[in-house]
């Protein structure tokens, strides 16, 4: 099983890479021209890594991760919703600068968390590393998360023009969903959600960088 999370981790790792990677040598050789096209040069990417991280909930339904069950799920499904849901349904939100801005985010993240993951398979804790890993998170993921309040703000327009997901049932059932009400009411869950998270990155910080857990990582 550790072999199986290591490879798991190490083609995250290479997928998360290869996006940041992309991102930077576009934005360095394009400027802020590349910042438009960022879905569709990245995008396939982007959502296959997403999909693959649905596998997390099975390793902690399995117990083959220790990691927290509802934190996890309430990240990946954050993630899913806005990317599938929002930016992949809408043509016109993929070409917004905050998809660049949310993508920047999340592959940061995940580049230093699959990185530290991977070296905890081995046994190998380098103090900079796990600092990072339980540091960086702290800031950025607040500001992930105003990035997809934003990317859904941004959308409601279009789910408003388009009808997109909104359904209208027919006599006798008299019952419809307009979407764009669904995603003013997740924006509500999101920022609840974060706080609990939050509170979480805390916890977990303070048990990783703990005196004594520093010491014993250290030995």
């Amino acid at each position: 099983m550790n072999t199986y999370l290591f490879v798991y981790d190490l083609m995250q790792f290479c997928g998360h890479s290869w996006i940041f990677t992309n991102m930077i040598i576009r934005f360095m050789s394009f400027g802020k021209d590349s910042l438009a096209d960022t879905f569709y040069s990245i995008g396939l990417v982007m959502r296959l890594c997403q999909l693959l991280s649905i596998l997390e909930i099975l390793h902690i339904l399995t117990g083959i991760d220790k990691s927290r069950l509802f934190p996890r799920i309430l990240q990946i499904a954050e993630r899913i919703i806005v990317l599938f849901v929002v930016i992949n349904s809408q043509e016109e939100v993929q070409g917004k600068y905050v998809v660049c801005v949310l993508f920047f985010l999340w592959n940061l993240l995940d580049v230093v968390r699959y990185t530290y993951n991977m070296l905890a398979r081995m046994g190998i804790y380098y103090l900079p590393l796990t600092w990072l890993n339980f540091s960086l998170c702290i800031p950025l993921y607040p500001l992930s998360v105003l990035a997809k309040a934003f990317a859904i703000c941004v959308s409601l327009p279009y789910f408003e023009s388009f009808g997109t997901y909104s359904i209208k049932l027919p006599f006798p059932f008299a019952f419809s969903i307009y979407f764009p009400y669904v995603l003013k009411m997740y924006l509500l869950v999101l920022f609840i959600g974060m706080c609990f998270i939050i509170q979480n990155l805390f916890s977990e910080r303070k048990a990783h960088l703990g005196t004594g857990n520093i010491k014993k990582k250290r030995s």
